[in-house]
């Protein structure tokens, strides 16, 4: 999987805002939701169009849309929860799926506890949502997973990543 970061001013200052030390948990979660839609739409850039006619005001009219495939939405429970209106600002008809992983405190290793994904992830493409990589650990789970369960295109959206654990969760991804 390709690693992108997006330098986009914007992203930059939301990120830097959401550093501050008595930051309300009301004002964290609004840029961490307004980051989201911002990640978002770079994420989305690639996307295929198609031309289709509709019935405009004035007659028919033809227009671009997106081709194919649809999208899921799949936070990581519970942090990826808060960037999810913002994702969805984008894609307001994307399905959502979640998965819950936590951490064992013993081994250190990713133990999945729910997933619930769309019927059909095998024709969509999963925008997985998780603030912090840390680990990678529950990234690498949940594209697993994701990866078993049939689908083929993943792209992963966080807001901050600990430095060379991008590396592995894309490892992970390749192929996608």
């Amino acid at each position: 999987m390709k690693i992108v970061e997006v330098k986009h001013p914007l992203v930059k200052h939301k990120l830097g805002l959401m550093r501050e030390h008595d930051i309300s948990t009301k004002r964290f979660r609004e840029l961490a939701s307004e980051v989201g839609s911002l990640l978002t739409y770079e994420a989305t850039a690639d996307l295929q169009t198609e031309k289709v006619t509709i019935e405009g005001w004035n007659g028919p009219v033809e227009i671009e849309q997106i081709k194919g495939k649809k999208i899921t939405v799949v936070p990581i429970l519970r942090a990826g929860l808060g960037m999810m209106e913002g994702v969805l600002e984008h894609v307001p008809s994307a399905r959502i799926s979640v998965v819950g992983i936590y951490r064992d405190e013993e081994t250190l290793e990713p133990v999945p506890y729910f997933q619930k994904l769309v019927s059909n992830i095998d024709e969509r493409m999963a925008l997985v949502v998780d603030p912090m990589l840390a680990t990678g650990g529950s990234m690498i789970a949940t594209i697993d997973l994701l990866k078993k369960a049939g689908c083929s295109s993943i792209k992963v959206l966080v807001l901050v990543a600990a430095p060379g654990r991008d590396c592995r969760a894309g490892e992970s991804a390749s192929g996608c």
